[in-house]
């Protein structure tokens, strides 16, 4: 009996016994609609981290000042203006391209009878070359608001939102902190995790330090984070190396003390999320592989019955000169084709869920969940794999048995 006709065979016994056949590749059907789904729903997920985290600046570098440093009143770091300065001296920090200092305060912004607590951001207009910032109105701070201080201020998606509805804001003034600034520009929806990524109000630095926030250190004018962007990806390493170089000098700290300072660049916050997420869909994949293996166990359980209710089948068969391979071929083609419709039904069903997923918002971004062709192909290897496996002893004690033996069955 060649392999087609094994394949002919089993076929025709599972449409024989649909109901059996539909309730032994139920655990397949679950396990393999379970794997694919979760697998692509991290996938996506990874995606969207991703995404996110490019956004804020591949080449991007981010220093943080230590809470309540010496020589500042009334504030959390130990960075200053100046700092941010002398890290653009090209002498000293040949791979640092660009520095935005900046300064964020939690405050109240308010226009007419509506109003938000949101993230007031200082900034300088070097911002936009560590990160993504697209106006959608108008336009961003410029150099020119930063040196006047002006009373000017650039809105979030959401903020804008939530102060003007559908309102224009452009030209209209609202109140940060209790101080009146003129709206001249809003950003284009980015969406990020937990929705926060659009609900801020950026403002002047210069305007931030002297109107809103009441910082002062004796180092200089003091700011909470400076943001720094390599010449290119290649050389953050040393970009790294050479802010730390210049800031331990400056704040005068000895060699073997501990930095006033915190120095973060975005590839590597992004390497650690992968391999996190990376762990995460291992074990989303898991769970999914769990109802496989009970899949499996239905399969051996239902293979042992048929091999009891086909023992005269298989003496016949031995009679008229089929061989043990014959038989042990026979029973694990039918295991194999048992799990593969599950395989193919449950593939199906994930295919439906992904679509139907893909695209809702969720906590401000839009879901994502790929189902890309290795993950099809390594979810049908399996569910095949364990479909022979757990077929594997059935069909051996099938092709064990005794011709005279099994002619005498009843």
């Amino acid at each position: 009996m060649s392999l087609w006709e094994n394949i002919i065979s089993s076929f025709q016994t599972i449409i024989s016994n649909k109901m059996r056949s539909g309730l032994t590749i139920l655990g397949i059907v679950i396990g393999v609609s379970a794997v694919v789904f979760l697998v692509s729903f991290g996938k996506g997920h990874q995606q969207n981290i991703t995404e996110i985290f490019e956004s804020m600046g591949a080449n991007a570098i981010y220093i943080t000042g230590t809470s309540m440093s010496q020589g500042m009143t009334g504030g959390t770091g130990s960075l200053t203006i100046e700092d941010a300065e002398a890290l653009l001296d090209p002498n000293r920090a040949p791979s640092v391209e660009a520095v935005a200092p900046m300064i964020e305060k939690m405050a109240k912004a308010s226009y007419g009878t509506e109003d938000t607590t949101t993230d007031v951001i200082g900034v300088t207009p070097d911002i936009l070359k560590m990160t993504s910032y697209p106006i959608e109105k108008g336009v961003f701070i410029s150099d020119e608001d930063v040196s006047r201080r002006s009373n000017v201020a650039v809105l979030g998606s959401q903020t804008k939102d939530e102060l003007f509805g559908a309102e224009e804001a452009l030209g209209e003034y609202i109140r940060v902190a209790g101080k009146k600034f003129e709206v001249v520009g809003v950003l284009e929806k980015k969406g990020g995790m937990m929705g926060t990524a659009d609900d801020y109000v950026m403002i002047p630095l210069t305007t931030m330090q002297s109107k809103i926030s009441t910082q002062t250190s004796a180092r200089g004018r003091p700011v909470q984070t400076i943001a720094v962007k390599a010449v290119n990806p290649d050389e953050i390493n040393e970009a790294t190396e050479q802010i730390k170089t210049i800031l331990r000098q400056r704040h005068h700290i000895r060699e073997g003390d501990d930095d006033d300072f915190t120095v973060v660049d975005m590839q590597e916050i992004l390497q650690s999320m992968e391999e996190a997420l990376g762990i995460f869909s291992v074990f989303l994949g898991s769970v999914g592989a769990i109802s496989l293996v009970v899949g499996g166990i239905g399969i051996m359980n239902i293979m042992l019955v048929s091999v009891t209710e086909r023992t005269r089948e298989i003496g016949i068969r031995m009679a008229v000169g089929a061989r043990r391979r014959d038989i042990l071929r026979q029973f694990l083609v039918e295991s194999a084709m048992l799990s593969l419709a599950g395989g193919i039904i449950g593939l199906l069903f994930a295919l439906i869920g992904t679509r139907l997923v893909s695209g809702i918002d969720l906590g401000g971004y839009a879901v994502k969940a790929p189902v890309s062709m290795d993950i099809v192909v390594i979810a049908l290897i399996v569910a095949v794999g364990i479909g022979l496996i757990s077929g594997s002893y059935p069909a051996f004690r099938a092709a064990k048995l005794d011709p005279i033996e099994s002619l005498r069955h009843e």
